[in-house]
């Protein structure tokens, strides 16, 4: 398990986007006759498709349906989400090439890794399709847009952030409870919150174990047991991905360790509302995910379309999002987490 405006409910924070330039992109980038388009006009009856890591994912649930097909609705295409209902490397090719078959324009894929389906992408690009990927990305050359989230500098900087005040001034041994091994946006955030451990002011912080959960329930809930097992003087666990950090709240708030292991991460505010008000969790971090899908919908149409090509410095509209501009390297910025807390998790429902 990846600028506007954050959070469309009352949380302002900006978000971003760029794309890439495909070196296949042709001036329509559209396949079969789905309409006419002026230079700044989105095609209609574009046929967009959706592609998590996993489908039944509530994360995914909220990005794709709740957000890309809203977006979809509103610019007059057609809508679709599949997927495979476990996340591992390659169970997302046979996805890709159905419908690369079925003549899809648009294909929005959240990769769960990013070489095992760049040959089906290519495909399928080569076929006529744009493929934006958003959430966590394949190599550059496997797609034409990339929609993030956040920086990696930016999840890892607010993880250990909210992991320190969480433990407090004595600091201590702290675990990863991240989704699957290979989930590029994961180990991305792992290798950026090594770097932030490494300053001065987290030197009483001590990473002691990285382990995955395969964004199942039962093994993420599972992973959380073993490692307290395991360490006996953990003082926190960083699970940056919404099944990881729902399972493992729910473990510690039905244990011994309830106010004592404290627990962060990237969650959804109706996961964790009930581990907030038990006092499990005291703050947790994310984006609106439904805003993610929203834009990479309207970027992959944008391209598909030929609002855009994919170069840096390219504009384009993202309907109730506003204007965004394609950045270095095709990737579209969503912007800073946002943190929830007490204060505020229960002002937002998905």
């Amino acid at each position: 398990m990846r600028a506007g405006k954050l959070i469309a409910v009352a949380v302002a924070a900006a978000l971003a986007f760029s794309t890439t330039a495909c070196a296949e992109d042709s001036d329509s980038g559209s396949t079969g006759d789905t309409g006419t388009a002026t230079s700044d006009t989105i095609k209609s009856g574009l046929k967009v498709a959706f592609l998590p890591k996993q489908v039944n994912n509530p994360y995914f649930d909220t990005s794709d349906n709740k957000g890309g097909k809203v977006a979809v609705e509103e610019f007059k295409g057609s809508y679709s989400e599949t997927g495979p209902s476990e996340a591992s490397p390659s169970a997302q090719v046979s996805y890709i090439n159905t419908l690369s078959q079925q003549g899809t324009n648009v294909i929005a894929v959240s990769a769960n890794d990013k070489d095992a389906i760049c040959g089906a992408l290519n495909e399928a690009r080569k076929a006529g399709a744009k493929v934006v990927t958003y959430d966590s990305d394949t190599k550059p050359e496997c797609r034409d847009l990339f929609i993030n989230q956040a920086t990696s500098e930016g999840i890892a900087k607010v993880q250990i952030k909210l992991i320190s005040e969480a433990i407090g001034a004595d600091g201590g041994e702290i675990a990863i409870l991240s989704a699957t091994a290979n989930a590029t946006n994961q180990n991305a955030w792992i290798e950026m919150m090594k770097t932030e451990l490494a300053k001065p002011e987290y030197s009483k912080l001590k990473l002691v174990d990285t382990v995955y959960g395969d964004d199942d329930d039962q093994k993420s809930f599972q992973e959380a047991q073993g490692l307290l097992a395991k360490h006996p003087n953990l003082k926190g666990i960083i699970s940056p991905t919404t099944v990881g950090i729902a399972a493992a709240g729910r473990y510690l708030s039905g244990s011994t360790y309830k106010g004592k292991v404290q627990l962060t991460g990237l969650g959804t505010p109706n996961q964790m509302k009930a581990y907030v008000k038990d006092g499990t969790v005291k703050a947790f971090a994310l984006w609106n995910p439904a805003d993610l899908g929203y834009l990479a919908a309207y970027a992959g149409a944008s391209l598909a379309s030929g609002v855009i090509k994919g170069k840096e410095g390219d504009k384009f509209k993202a309907g109730k999002l506003g204007e965004f501009t394609v950045g270095k390297d095709g990737t579209i910025l969503l912007g800073d987490p946002f943190t929830f807390n007490a204060s505020n998790v229960d002002q937002f429902n998905f």
